[in-house]
């Protein structure tokens, strides 16, 4: 029937659009290990029967698969048994086909080459996937799905689909590595802290760890009130203080991951300390005519600082590694840190549900990310109770708040405790039918304690996978958060 539509107006029919694979490289590798088993050596490393298109290629892999695991030999003849009756097979002519394959390989050098484009076309199909699913789940309108969930849960597809896309990991030859850490050492020689990592700024502590070494996973815990996120923060930033000041030789770029305290509060922190004015007068404005040049000096000096602060709440560990991914890219990264891990959150798949399980998959994607950026991730995290139940407060590993696998991911853990916080809530009151000596005496035995530790706090360094376990003593100010080196505050008052 005549259209009287000019051609142009006609609407083309729609193209199919087949997913992407390459059936003869299929072909060409399952017959190259038909031929040489020794040929799957080069792909059983990275490649699974589900990364084959073809469902009969899919279920020759797996045979093939099977019998190498064994021990056993995998060609035509072995397998022939297995597949006379596969109605997978039949359509492309039984059992025969296997011989077909092996018949027509020309050779089996390329077996690597054969194997990494079709885990690449894998990878593309599931691509195409993701890429589906998002587009249908953002034209759903569920309310309890907001559009971030629906981004959270993209962005931890894409993540998976990366862990599983990398097919670039070995064996590296031990004359690499031991040239790697020869270069790591004469780094350190040159540098006048002789630091190895990114360094703290606190010099016990630097002597101790040696810095925070890149692909390290350092848990930082504590009780409440004992300074884990000044502690944290003055770490953070003394390493992109010390970056700013030293062009990049010494410290790193940070970025910092506050999921407690907004970013504004944690600027209100360092600005305190900078400027030496209270935070809490700070926030009152019971500020001074004569302070106002020191913020704007302060400000000056914090604005150049390499110091990244993200204080979205509830983040999950795939959206964390994401967000690192892409500092690193755009500005550089040297050192992660997170206050703190219990904030995080694991897959969706497993809300609430097993939270041990939670934390489990929270350190481990903390360590991860350490490992793939190459760069030291620092988490804080809480204690459990036990501690107060103790007559001596010191945290142990077995206090780890809801996991063992905290204490197992972890290069270096480290406890902050301060024995002032304890002491002032112990003031001694008087016992029924104590003399007044053995009240008066007990009482100054506890002022005298109090006095040795006033300002100062521990570090206990109760592992460390690269070197010795122990204690760091420093100074601590609580009027302005911060922490310091013992021998360059009042150490003649202990």
């Amino acid at each position: 029937m005549f259209d009287p539509r000019p051609s142009s107006a006609v609407k083309p029919t729609a193209e199919y659009r087949t997913p992407p694979n390459n059936e003869e490289a299929e072909q060409a590798l399952l017959g190259a290990i038909l031929v040489n088993n020794k040929a799957y050596e080069k792909v059983g490393e990275f490649l699974r029967a589900e990364h084959f298109y073809d469902p009969a290629h899919q279920r020759i892999f797996a045979a093939i698969t099977k019998m190498v695991d064994r021990g056993q030999i995998a060609n035509p003849v072995t397998l022939k048994s297995l597949f006379d009756n596969d109605p997978e097979l039949a359509v492309e002519g039984g059992s025969a086909y296997l011989a077909d394959l092996a018949a027509n390989v020309v050779t089996v050098v390329n077996a690597g080459d054969y194997g990494k484009t079709i885990h690449d076309l894998f990878i593309r199909r599931q691509l195409i996937e993701v890429g589906t699913d998002m587009v249908n789940e953002a034209y759903r309108h569920d309310l309890d799905i907001t559009a971030l969930d629906q981004i959270g849960e993209a962005e931890k597809q894409l993540f998976d689909l990366a862990s599983t896309g990398d097919v670039q990991g070995g064996f590296v030859a031990f004359g690499e590595s031991v040239k790697h850490a020869i270069t790591t050492a004469e780094a350190a020689f040159r540098r006048s802290s002789h630091v190895t990592g990114v360094t703290t700024g606190l010099i016990d502590i630097d002597r101790k760890l040696g810095g925070l070494h890149p692909s390290d996973l350092v848990i930082l815990a504590g009780r409440p009130s004992m300074g884990k996120t000044a502690l944290a923060t003055n770490i953070a930033f003394n390493a992109a203080k010390a970056h700013m000041r030293s062009s990049g030789q010494e410290g790193g770029v940070v970025g910092f991951f506050s999921l407690e305290m907004s970013a504004e509060q944690l600027a209100t922190r360092i600005l305190a300390d900078e400027v030496q004015v209270p935070g809490d007068k700070i926030r009152r404005g019971e500020i001074r005519d004569t302070d106002f040049p020191k913020f704007v000096q302060a400000s000056q000096d914090l604005a150049r600082c390499p110091f990244y602060v993200d204080d979205t709440p509830a983040l999950s560990v795939s959206a964390v590694r994401t967000r690192c991914r892409r500092l690193k890219r755009t500005s550089g990264l040297s050192m992660v840190v997170v206050d703190y891990l219990q904030l995080l959150r694991g897959s969706s798949s497993r809300g609430a549900e097993n939270r041990v399980q939670e934390i489990s998959e929270i350190t481990r994607g903390l360590k991860a990310i350490a490992k793939e950026l190459d760069v030291p991730v620092v988490a804080l995290s809480q204690l459990s109770r036990a501690v107060e139940l103790r007559e001596d407060k010191r945290p142990q590993l077995a206090d780890l708040r809801e996991s063992g696998s905290i204490e197992q991911d972890a290069d270096v853990v480290m406890f902050v405790f301060r024995e002032q916080y304890y002491l002032e809530r112990a003031e001694p009151s008087r016992r029924p039918d104590e003399s007044d000596d053995k009240f008066n005496d007990r009482y100054q035995r506890w002022q005298q304690r109090l006095g040795e530790v006033h300002n100062t706090a521990e570090v206990i360094i109760a592992k460390q996978r690269h070197g010795p376990i122990g204690t760091v003593r420093l100074y601590f100010d609580g009027q302005f958060t911060k922490f310091g080196d013992l021998d360059q505050h009042h150490q003649g008052d202990e």
